[in-house]
């Protein structure tokens, strides 16, 4: 029962995504499915307090959309950080790296500099699944959906739910 419950709140929560992005601006929809997708991963030190790092590279709108609504927020024992980053030098630990698609040349800097290291690399430009990305942005049909490529989230040492998976477009 707990399991229906879940997947029906996923999927509830991923169409109004879906729903919300002809009412909404695009970035408010990519911060809410973000912060979405966080709910539904386990990091190896879930039980660890501190920080739980998201970090943008590019878009300025997401960042800003992401740390208005959970920056210094509480996420269990941890609290909610948001940084930008302007390209992968400058990244630091992350649990999540969402890359813009204005940034996606930075796509194989990022990925190889928090491989292995537990981040959720999630990006937004087609054909980056497929290179190695957890979760990337794709429209189907004028509907936002996103591939989940289960090679890459194993890599990371990250665990996801059946529910998201389900949701998602599997590599």
């Amino acid at each position: 029962m707990k399991k229906k419950i879940t997947t029906l709140v996923t999927a509830a929560l991923l169409l109004a995504g879906t729903a919300f992005s002809q009412e909404r601006p695009v970035h408010e929809v990519y911060s809410m499915m973000v912060f979405n997708f966080i709910k539904y991963v386990q990091w190896p030190d879930h039980a660890t307090s501190g920080e739980f790092v998201i970090g943008v590279v590019g878009n300025a709108d997401v960042y800003n959309t992401l740390n208005g609504w959970y920056g210094g927020k509480p996420r269990g024992a941890k609290t909610y950080i948001i940084k930008k980053f302007n390209s992968a030098a400058e990244i630091t630990d992350c649990h999540v790296v969402y890359i813009d698609a204005s940034k996606s040349s930075e796509f194989d800097n990022v990925n190889n500099k928090v491989k292995g290291k537990g981040t959720l690399v999630i990006t937004d430009k087609s054909g980056l699944g497929e290179r190695g990305s957890a979760i990337n942005f794709k429209t189907v049909d004028n509907k936002l959906k996103f591939e989940l490529n289960q090679k890459a989230i194993e890599a990371s040492n990250l665990k996801v739910s059946g529910a998201l998976s389900s949701m998602a477009i599997l590599i």
